[in-house]
């Protein structure tokens, strides 16, 4: 009779603790839509925003003129599901945008993120903690959230890492 009350009471602390853990899941995710919605309302729909037209310079010479895809992620995230993202989508033939591929040394880094952000086709946005914190994954966010309210269809391809949502 003892063993199946601290059985039962067991079984209690496990479903607490899942009930717990789903909330506070929901709670980031509604965290992160807010986090989006005041991007996309800080962007004023009654501008009209013309897609960014990036020239090739020298910083940008040895370019790809178009991507498929543009990966915006957090440095964090890289090793456990970017990287391997961006290969696996690279060796079915997408042409992916992603730092490691196409940052090179002496390049300017804001004018070669810029030209990946005007001239790929999606962005694929890895959301996770991590990402929410950067300077960097919010600008690149910005530019893929103007290219969308300047009446472009889709853009955003959102993937959501390690956060439920």
């Amino acid at each position: 009779l003892q063993l199946i009350k601290e059985q039962e009471n067991d079984q209690k602390k496990r479903i607490a603790a899942q009930k717990k853990l789903e909330k506070e899941q929901l709670d980031y995710q509604k965290k992160i839509t807010r986090e989006l919605k005041s991007q996309k309302r800080a962007i004023s729909p009654s501008h009209k925003f013309n897609r960014p037209v990036i020239n090739k310079s020298d910083e940008t010479e040895d370019i790809t003129e178009s991507y498929d895809v543009f990966i915006s992620h957090a440095t964090e995230d890289k090793d456990s599901f970017v990287r391997p993202l961006a290969e696996l989508l690279r060796a079915k033939g997408i042409n992916v945008w992603y730092d490691e591929f196409s940052l090179g040394w002496g390049k300017s880094l804001r004018k070669t993120i810029d030209y990946g952000l005007a001239n790929s086709r999606f962005g694929v946005v890895v959301l996770s903690k991590s990402f929410i914190k950067k300077d960097w994954t919010e600008y690149e966010l910005n530019g893929l959230t103007a290219r969308e309210m300047s009446g472009e269809n889709q853009v955003i391809l959102p993937i959501w890492h390690e956060v439920s949502k």
